[in-house]
C-alpha cells in the first residue's frame, strides 16, 4: 500500500514538474524585402501570440499569405493543439481539439487537407491528415510508421520524414504504398523544399559540433546530396528564399547565406531583433508575399 502511495506521489510530482518546465515560446511576424545582395529591409513587426505570452507557441507555417498555422499550448495544459491565425482579420481558431497532442502543421500539396504529427495515447508519433474544412476527424497517412518527428511534403505522393530515435533518420515515404526508404542518419528537425530546384534541404549533424546544410536531389534514384554550407553554431532551423538565399537565426540575430554570392564569405548578419525582446530565434517560416514568421524561445 505504501509503495502504491509513493508511486502516485512520484507521478504527481513528475507531472507537475513537466508542466512547470513548459517551454515558453512566441511568434513574431515581419515583412521582409530584399534590396540587394547585402541589404534586407524588415518592417511592420507584429507580436502574433500575445494572447498566450507565457505559453508554448511554435512551428509556424503559412497556408496562404494571410493565414498562419501554428502549434500552441496554454500554461498548465497537458497537450498541444493546432491553431489557425488570420493575420489581416486578427482572429484565431483552434483547428484540432483532441485528447492527444498535435504538432508541426503543414498544408498538403492539394491544399484541401493539412497534416500534423499526432502523439497518440500509446506514445506512437504518427503523421495524420485532416480536411481543411474540418468536416472529419482525419486519418493516419501511414499505417505502420509510428516514429515521425517532423516532415516535409515533396509532392502528393511522397513525404520526407524525420524519424525519431537515438540517431534521427531522414527517410522518404510513399503515401500510396507505405514504403519507407531510410537515407541518412543524424539529421536536424528542419526539412525544406528549395525553390526552383525542388531539392530537399536538411541539416546533417556529422559530429556533435560539425553540422552541414545539405541539398538532396529527390528525383535522383540514389538521392545524391551536396553540402551547401556549415550551419551557424548550434542552429538547425532555416528557410530558403525564392532566389536560393538561406536565412538562419542565432540568438537575437538573423543571418543570410547564398551559395553563389556568399560562397567565400560565409554567413552575413542581416538584422538584430533584440529591440523587440527577441533573444533566441529558432524556427522560421516564409509566406509567398514576403512575410517572415520567427519563433523566439525563452531559455
Amino acid at each position: 500500500m505504501m509503495r502504491r502511495i509513493a508511486l502516485c506521489l512520484f507521478v504527481m510530482i513528475y507531472t507537475l514538474g513537466v508542466l512547470a518546465q513548459q517551454v515558453v515560446s512566441n511568434i513574431y511576424l515581419f515583412d521582409i524585402q530584399k534590396k540587394n545582395e547585402r541589404e534586407f529591409q524588415f518592417s511592420n513587426p507584429v507580436y502574433v501570440t500575445n494572447f498566450n505570452s507565457k505559453g508554448y507557441n511554435n512551428q509556424p507555417t503559412f497556408i496562404s499569405n494571410g493565414e498562419l498555422f501554428f502549434t500552441a499550448q496554454y500554461p498548465g495544459e497537458k497537450q498541444t493543439d493546432i491553431y489557425l491565425l488570420d493575420i489581416y482579420r486578427k482572429t484565431k481558431a483552434k483547428v484540432t481539439e483532441t485528447i492527444e497532442s498535435e504538432y508541426s502543421p503543414s498544408v498538403t500539396p492539394d491544399r484541401f487537407s493539412f497534416a500534423a504529427v499526432r502523439v497518440e495515447m500509446d506514445g506512437a508519433q504518427r503523421l495524420w491528415q485532416f480536411p481543411v474544412d474540418r468536416l472529419s476527424n482525419g486519418k493516419p497517412v501511414f499505417k505502420y510508421v509510428n516514429n515521425v518527428g517532423y516532415f516535409q511534403w515533396i509532392n502528393s505522393q511522397k513525404v520526407a520524414l524525420f524519424l525519431t530515435g537515438d540517431e534521427p533518420k531522414l527517410a522518404i515515404a510513399d503515401v500510396r504504398t507505405d514504403e519507407v526508404k531510410e537515407l541518412t542518419r543524424n539529421i536536424g528537425r528542419c526539412l525544406k523544399i528549395v525553390p526552383r530546384t525542388g531539392n530537399l534541404a536538411f541539416v546533417h549533424k556529422v559530429t556533435p559540433r560539425t553540422w552541414y546544410i545539405k541539398s538532396m536531389n529527390i528525383y535522383d534514384p540514389n538521392y545524391k546530396s551536396d553540402i551547401v554550407t556549415t550551419t551557424l553554431p548550434g542552429s538547425e532551423d532555416f528557410v530558403v528564399l525564392d532566389d536560393g538565399t538561406y536565412l538562419m537565426g542565432s540568438g537575437s540575430k538573423l543571418f543570410k547565406y547564398h551559395p553563389v554570392h556568399d560562397n567565400e564569405k560565409g554567413w552575413r548578419e542581416l538584422v538584430d531583433f533584440r529591440y523587440y525582446g527577441i533573444r533566441n530565434i529558432t524556427r522560421l517560416a516564409l509566406s509567398q508575399d514576403g512575410k517572415l514568421a520567427l519563433v523566439n524561445e525563452e531559455k
